[in-house]
């Protein structure tokens, strides 16, 4: 009882953390919303951010949802081949379909309680394919490696292309933003500087560090996803494995791109805002809030807002479309079709 009391708690945390984050963006846009509303000469009373994203939502291009939907898919599938390749090293052949509906049921798990979905989808394809747990636990850490690598180079990708517009943003956020959402953009980009120098100093300074008993844990806690890293070389494949993890981070950036045309106002953004509205998305999942609410909203409306000049109600319904319909409508139906049939296909 008391375990499922701290679950339930913790899982309220993160729903609030990004609830609140929502709600912070939405009065934000609002203000901005009427403020236009009122330069375009519109009664305040007929201006209401929430029917202009129920409109906005309701004629979006949801053939264009379907292509990003199918994207997704695609990921998922590649997603799936590289966890059998950890796998079958050690041994064990699990199903294609297990391990997909595994993943999906993570996804799922993760809507309702941030970074669950990892311990979920091994504990699932564990039970289904009778593999020690813990032996599962151990390819799913590679496969988040995996992952993290993959999303630094997508970081670095966008910097470089881009260096130019974020360099000229913190010029002018520094020279003066008053704005609320500047502000905080801008200090998440001195936080983020921050951050790389400090991890350049912590390795300049790595050993006089090794005496602390903390920096200890977290070496040995790096040196251990390293290790996870090297048994890539185990496997009979390796380029394939290098293959799925490039098409799953290519799905995920058409995923953005092609997004752009379900929306008015975003349809005439080309690839190179596609890949930096990707990487602002991306960082907004690594926020621990169920499947990025919050989070995600604000960092693509602010990039869409800051770098593309989209208007901030029209960002935010951007954001509001490709959330409500890929990351919580595909997602739910996903979680929902793999929970009814993976015991349909285990039945025996």
């Amino acid at each position: 009882m008391k375990k499922n009391l701290q679950s339930a708690l913790k899982a309220l945390l993160f729903f609030s953390l990004g609830f609140s984050i929502l709600l912070l963006l939405y009065r934000s846009q609002d203000r901005a919303w009427k403020a236009q509303c009122a330069l375009d000469g519109i009664p305040a009373g007929q201006c209401n951010l929430i029917d202009k994203l129920l409109t906005d939502f309701a004629g979006a291009n949801f053939w264009w949802i379907a292509v990003v939907g199918f994207f997704l898919l695609l990921s998922h599938l590649s997603r799936t081949m590289r966890w059998l390749m950890l796998v079958r090293p050690m041994g064990y052949q699990a199903g294609f379909l297990n391990a997909l509906f595994s993943i999906g049921v993570g996804y799922f798990a993760n809507l309702g309680f941030p970074r669950i979905g990892e311990l979920v989808r091994a504990a699932t394809l564990a039970r289904y394919e009778r593999i020690p747990p813990e032996k599962v636990m151990g390819t799913v850490v590679v496969d988040r490696v995996a992952d993290g690598l993959s999303m630094f180079a997508v970081l670095g990708l966008a910097f470089l292309f881009e260096s130019d517009r974020i360099f000229s943003l913190i010029r002018s956020l520094r020279q003066g933003g008053t704005d609320t959402g500047s502000n905080t953009v801008y200090w998440l980009m001195i936080l983020g500087v921050v951050g790389i120098a400090g991890l350049v100093l912590m390795w300049v300074f790595r050993k006089s560090l090794s005496r602390l008993p903390l920096f200890s844990k977290v070496i040995d806690l790096l040196k251990g996803f390293a290790q996870g890293i090297q048994t890539i070389s185990k496997l009979e494949k390796p380029h394939w494995f290098i293959f799925h993890s490039l098409n799953v981070w290519v799905m995920y950036y058409l995923m953005a791109y092609v997004g752009f045309f379900a929306f008015g106002p975003t349809s005439s953004l080309g690839p190179m805002a596609g890949l930096i509205v990707f990487a602002a998305g991306t960082l907004g999942f690594t926020v621990p809030s169920p499947g990025g609410m919050g989070t995600y909203h604000f960092m693509v409306a602010s990039v869409l807002t800051f770098f593309y000049n989209i208007p901030k109600a029209d960002a935010f319904s951007y954001a509001n479309i490709i959330f409500f319909s890929i990351q919580i409508g595909f997602n739910v139906l996903f979680g929902i079709v793999s929970v009814v049939f993976l015991p349909i296909i285990n039945r025996k």
